[in-house]
């Protein structure tokens, strides 16, 4: 009997990334004649748009999360690997992975590793203000929001609890509105009534911004609608104030120092450092500049998305949100399939399908171009909005049910404070 001839080999798909870009890259190939190997060095995919109410106790990490194996669970062509990119050899086409180097193939790369906060050269600054990108974040967050009302409910020393009761976020984009907003809320509500020797209600939050406005990607009147806001609830707004000073007594605007124990970093992205792997150039925060199908220059397998890409479109850069990152993702995946196919690939096209942004309780901005909310109204988009794109019916329900307890009761259901021995405070640094 002859030999019968072999099977012509499928291409293999490497997603380097479990957030918004990398899942709805794997998703749109379920059906592609393809093997996809999904690799992230966790083991879930996060929510980001709502880390910041895990950070304010609002959710519990698991209403967020889910695990990426099981959200591809019913994939057949995809594995799941829990891993971290070490090393990506362009010209052998293999990404190199965890301490022992592991090498996994690839005919295509997606890489969307996503961000971390940029402290701008000022690294060392990150001990004492904490980001948030990641479940850890949020977790560290929490632990120190709540611990400054512990801290303020054992001093005597009046200097010192009116310190542990001012909190500064480092940035007006839509995380420094969103904290900024929520600690507010928290301490007039729902711990007024639980604390004997502090008064709560005194606590003060300062938003610090180093341009002229608050969420300079909003139109200017939805931003100083979301600054009035702000003020009304007691959030002192201070822009074009660029941070020259942080240590663990507070930050410094030139002269002038604002004490505080507690400050949390909301004021930049930088690019994963495996874009310099690439042979592409970069932007000033490391991101790849992509050509217009989000492939790398001279290399049409390699496909950089999300957090990692910077790509221009109509004269303005396409935004890093998460919309976008699900666009490319998906983007990626269908040129992929049209290479397969012998077809040629298309161009991107980000297409916005509206901005929001919430302040509080009741309050938050929505801009769809030509028609825009605010107060109430968009509110409840927001609210909408966000619980239709959460994975998964559970997830959607909990948030849905944790809300509405918050609403009527006027209370954060998740107010632990965990690993309290395992982040120890930094030295102490006057500034």
């Amino acid at each position: 009997m002859p030999d019968q001839p072999a099977r012509p080999a499928r291409p293999r798909v490497v997603i380097i990334g479990g957030g918004f870009a990398g899942i709805a890259a794997a998703r749109a190939l379920r059906r592609a004649k393809v093997d996809i190997t999904l690799i992230d060095r966790t083991n879930h995919f996060i929510f980001q748009p709502l880390l910041y109410q895990v950070a304010t106790a609002a959710l519990a990490p698991s209403d967020i999360t889910a695990p990426i194996r099981w959200i591809l669970r019913s994939q057949r062509n995809a594995e799941v690997l829990l891993a971290e990119a070490r090393d990506i050899d362009t010209a052998r086409r293999v990404v190199r992975v965890d301490d022992d180097l592991r090498e996994l193939p690839y005919d295509y790369l997606i890489v969307a590793p996503g961000a971390r906060h940029h402290y701008f050269g000022r690294d060392d600054w990150e001990p004492y203000a904490p980001g948030l990108k990641a479940i850890e974040d949020a977790s560290e967050i929490r632990r120190r929001f709540l611990l400054a009302y512990e801290k303020a409910e054992k001093t005597e020393d009046t200097i010192e609890r009116d310190e542990l009761l001012t909190f500064v976020i480092v940035g007006g984009g839509p995380t420094g509105v969103e904290l900024s907003g929520a600690i507010p809320f928290i301490a007039k509500k729902a711990l007024h009534s639980e604390f004997r020797r502090v008064d709560t209600r005194r606590t003060r939050v300062v938003m610090v911004e180093a341009g002229p406005r608050i969420l300079p990607s909003f139109p200017e009147d939805l931003a100083q609608h979301a600054a009035r806001d702000l003020a009304d609830l007691g959030v002192e707004v201070r822009v074009n104030s660029m941070v020259t000073g942080l240590g663990s007594d507070g930050i410094s605007i030139g002269t002038e120092k604002i004490r505080a124990r507690t400050v949390f970093w909301a004021a930049g992205n930088k690019a994963s450092p495996l874009g310099k792997l690439l042979g592409a150039p970069l932007d000033n925060a490391g991101r790849v500049k992509v050509n217009d199908d989000l492939s790398v220059p001279g290399h049409p397998e390699i496909f950089a998305i999300g957090d990692l890409a910077t790509l221009s479109q109509d004269g303005r850069q396409v935004p890093g949100v998460c919309p976008a990152a699900n666009q490319e993702g998906a983007f990626a995946a269908k040129s992929i399939i049209r290479d397969t196919r012998r077809q040629p690939r298309k161009k991107f096209h980000y297409f916005n399908k509206g901005d929001l942004a919430t302040i509080g309780r009741s309050r938050a901005i929505a801009d769809f171009g030509r028609v825009k909310f605010t107060g109430r109204l968009a509110w409840f988009l927001w609210l909408f909005v966000h619980i239709m794109y959460l994975v998964g019916f559970r997830n959607r329900l909990v948030v849905f049910i944790e809300w509405a307890y918050s609403y009527f009761t006027y209370q954060a259901g998740v107010r632990l404070i965990t690993d309290v021995e395992r982040y120890k405070p930094p030295a102490s640094v006057s500034i």
